[in-house]
């Protein structure tokens, strides 16, 4: 007999050789028709795979992660049997589930593939999921597998295979079908109702464009039908949403390829948003005790060096630039950091002026490649909303404490209320990827997860996600669509105050080391700003639109009370525009709708004469006739509602 743990720390007998399968029966017929996958002492099986030791057992079913990461990799295998048998001769590569379903790297040869063949493969791709054949894996030497391949021609599973161990190679067979492969698949393929091939793009075996270019194939699939549908709506929602598009629409940012790629240009309305939400965090801020510094776009490269970021990241930041001065090199500012620890070296400090607080809207620069530029989510120059705190380490827990308070400050005025925390931990296996000694990643990963559970916050741990420099609090959001975002971050480092020898005086009149946090709630004002145009489809928090109110006149006649609402709103700091063209009413209030003014005053002659105007909303319609100050108030309560001022723990 074996024992099994199941995760809520009960322990089952089972005969040796029992399956996942076995175990999910035991347990309740409904969980065995919907366990998909499992994983057994952390690794990933089959559910029919025999267990022969006692251990730790997950099932997983469509609901949790790793069953649909399961679900997607094996139909990418079953699309790449379509593939193979609609178009013989195409060589297979990998293909692996991602976020969002999967994909198959193909070289189709003479084939030529498009969306207009989608169809086709989708029809093959549920004639053999009808088929309810069952994933089976199995063990191969390493010179079976090579004939294998070789037999087939394929010289990218042959070069995969010669960088595997004999002993650790593994087939998967269902139906017809073999695949190279390390496991993890669902029982059958008649768990597959429902298949989308989405696009078809370019891509280099291996991501190196000195290799052949082969045919990435997208697609995804559910369990039912239903789903399948309810996904294809959603993107439709997602395209209305896009912010390249609204931000387009709105005015707020273009592009233009003689700026060049990834430089975002803020038009008027985009400037004026940006600054609202620069306004918004200082003065929290300042309530909160910070102080604002500025730093140059650029720095010595030799900064850089000292704080361990050339090594790290100075092939992906723009090339070094050179001065007429023999040996002299600059670099565009990649990060703030070393620039406030450098601030921080200005003067001398003791124990009692510190904790200090430097903050800064900082743009800097970095060279993402040219394919993976998208919109304000990924650019070559972005402003960070930076801040970094030097303390003690017996103000750490309480500084850290603070930060998160003003991060989720910022999420609840913006109408972000569901999110997740992660705690970002260094990878135990690969500690070179790092700075600094054991003894301090230690200290610094308990303190952010001592904060995290005081503040008791819903948060999950992934191991290998950390700095270079330290470990770190993620804030995972979930927009309106249900997408996840990593958005504010707070970051312990023990490392840089090292590296630039970062000291203050103790009570104890002997010199020691600060630690310092990073921090940045919205991250980058770019990416925030995207996130937030998608996650609202426009219609921002009203404290944030760029205009709050459109007055409609009905005619020219009525120029005059136009100006006179217009000037009564900006008295009590309403930001309004006046639409006195020469067009139907109807057709002002259709374009006021589309460019989301979150309330249109329409007047005519009865609201002049009795010194009112009448209001619609958008989205929602009529909401009667008003005087200004009542139109005021409606105003200042909605905001007040959204926006409540940031208050500090006394």
């Amino acid at each position: 007999m074996i024992k099994i743990t199941l995760p809520d720390g009960s322990i089952k007998e089972f005969e040796k050789g029992s399956t996942p399968m076995d175990v999910a029966k035991s347990i309740s017929e409904g969980l065995a028709r919907n366990v998909i996958s499992a994983k057994f002492n952390d690794t990933i099986v089959e559910t029919s795979t025999p267990l022969n030791t006692d251990g730790n057992l997950v099932l997983y079913t469509w609901n949790d992660e790793e069953g649909k990461k399961a679900f997607w990799h094996s139909t990418s295998h079953v699309m790449a049997q379509a593939i193979q048998d609609l178009y013989p001769g195409a060589k297979l590569t990998i293909g692996p589930a991602i976020e969002r379903g999967f994909y198959y790297d193909v070289d189709f040869g003479d084939h030529k593939i498009s969306e207009n063949d989608f169809k086709k493969i989708e029809n093959r791709m549920l004639e053999i999921a009808r088929g309810k054949h069952d994933f089976q894996m199995r063990e191969v030497s390493k010179q079976d597998a090579l004939d294998f391949y070789k037999k087939e021609n394929n010289q990218f599973k042959v070069e995969l295979i010669e960088n595997l161990e004999d002993g650790d190679i593994t087939f998967c067979d269902h139906d017809t079908f073999t695949d190279l492969c390390r496991g993890g698949h669902i029982p059958n393929t008649g768990v597959i109702k429902a298949v989308k091939l989405m696009s078809v793009a370019g891509a280099y075996w291996r991501g190196d464009e000195n290799n052949p270019q082969l045919t990435r194939v997208y697609g995804i699939s559910f369990p039912k039908q239903k789903e399948l549908k309810e996904y294809l709506e959603l993107l439709e929602e997602a395209k209305k949403r896009d912010h390249r598009k609204l931000g387009k629409e709105l005015e707020l940012f273009t592009f233009s390829q003689k700026v060049g790629q990834g430089l975002p240009l803020w038009l008027p309305k985009g400037a004026a948003l940006r600054e609202r939400l620069e306004n918004f965090l200082k003065k929290a801020q300042k309530k909160a005790g910070y102080e604002m510094v500025v730093s140059p776009h650029i720095g010595s490269k030799e900064l850089y060096v000292t704080s361990g970021h050339y090594a790290k990241y100075g092939e992906d930041s723009f090339q070094p630039i050179t001065t007429p001065n023999e040996g002299e090199e600059f670099m565009l500012k990649p990060m703030n950091c070393p620039h406030h620890c450098e601030m921080y070296n200005a003067s001398s400090w003791s124990y009692r002026d510190l904790p200090k607080r430097f903050a800064e809207f900082g743009t800097v620069y970095r060279y993402e490649q040219s394919g993976e530029l998208h919109g304000l989510t990924r650019v070559r120059g972005f402003t960070q909303d930076d801040a970094h705190i030097f303390c003690t380490p017996e103000q750490l827990d309480d500084e850290f404490k603070k930060v998160i308070d003003l991060t989720l400050y910022v999420f609840s005025s913006l109408g972000f209320e569901d999110f997740t925390a992660q705690v970002s931990l260094r990878d135990p296996e690969n500690k070179e990827k790092y700075i600094g000694s054991d003894d301090v990643w230690d200290k610094a990963e308990n303190a952010i997860m001592n904060a995290a559970k005081e503040k008791g916050l819903n948060y999950v741990v992934e191991t290998g996600e950390a700095a270079f420099y330290g470990p770190k609090l993620d804030f995972m959001v979930k927009d309106a669509l249900g997408r996840s975002w990593q958005l504010g971050t707070i970051q312990v480092d023990y490392n840089l105050p090292e590296r630039f020898d970062l000291t203050y005086k103790g009570s104890d009149n002997e010199s020691h080391r600060p630690v310092m946090i990073h921090r940045a709630p919205f991250g980058s004002m770019e990416r925030f700003v995207a996130i937030l145009l998608e996650h609202t489809g426009g219609n921002f928090p009203l404290w944030l639109m760029p205009e709050q109110a459109i007055i409609l006149s009905l005619s020219e006649k009525y120029e005059k009370y136009s100006q006179k609402v217009l000037t009564l709103l900006e008295n009590h700091e309403i930001r309004a525009l006046v639409d006195n063209r020469n067009e139907t009413i109807g057709k002002k209030i259709r374009e006021a709708e589309v460019n989301k003014y979150p309330y249109m005053l329409i007047v005519g002659e009865q609201e002049a004469n009795d010194g009112t105007v009448s209001v619609r909303k958008h989205s929602e319609g009529d909401l009667g006739s008003m005087k200004i100050e009542e139109f005021a108030d409606l105003i200042n309560t909605e905001i007040n509602s959204t926006l409540k001022p940031f208050k500090t723990e006394v």
